[in-house]
């Protein structure tokens, strides 16, 4: 790997921090998947640098408050990657201490195989089967169309993401 990112190389984060940022999402996947002795650290490996850029840089979030209505939702489709966003949740404030990245897959975890919402504080949504994200997001998308063509005024945006 290079020593720059450049899809986190900006004037306010150091590139060499970048860098620890990305191995470490990538290790903790590596690690929880070894311990578990199941589940599928290919896609935070691959994905680790794509995920890191949409969150740190575009994706507004509240970790204090998770159900904030104006949060934009990350879907992950191919759920058995569910490491990945473990990782991304930990790392950025989710009350998902290490403990429970630790424990991955196992009975009784807030860290499942695949992603469960309402299960797991920043779970978005379910998923499960290949493909079934897209059509997740395609309904929260029109949800919040409508919740914005119904609540925003001219001088006041509800929703307005």
């Amino acid at each position: 790997m290079s020593s720059t990112i450049p899809a986190l190389d900006t004037p306010t984060l150091d590139p060499a921090f970048a860098e620890r940022a990305l191995n470490t999402i990538r290790m903790l996947a590596v690690d929880a998947v070894e311990a578990a002795n199941s589940g599928h650290a290919g896609l935070p490996m691959g994905m680790a640098a794509a995920t890191s850029a949409l969150w740190t840089r575009h994706m507004r979030f509240n970790p204090a408050n998770p159900g904030w209505h104006n949060r934009d939702r990350f879907v992950l489709s191919a759920g058995h990657g569910s490491m990945l966003l473990y990782a991304l949740l930990h790392l950025t404030g989710y009350d998902l201490p290490l403990d429970e990245l630790k424990n991955f897959r196992q009975w009784g975890s807030r860290t499942p195989g695949h992603p469960e919402r309402g299960h797991t504080p920043g779970v978005e949504t379910t998923t499960g089967p290949l493909g079934q994200g897209f059509a997740n997001g395609v309904g929260m998308a029109i949800a919040e169309r409508w919740l914005a063509a119904h609540y925003n005024r001219p001088s006041f945006a509800v929703v307005d993401h």
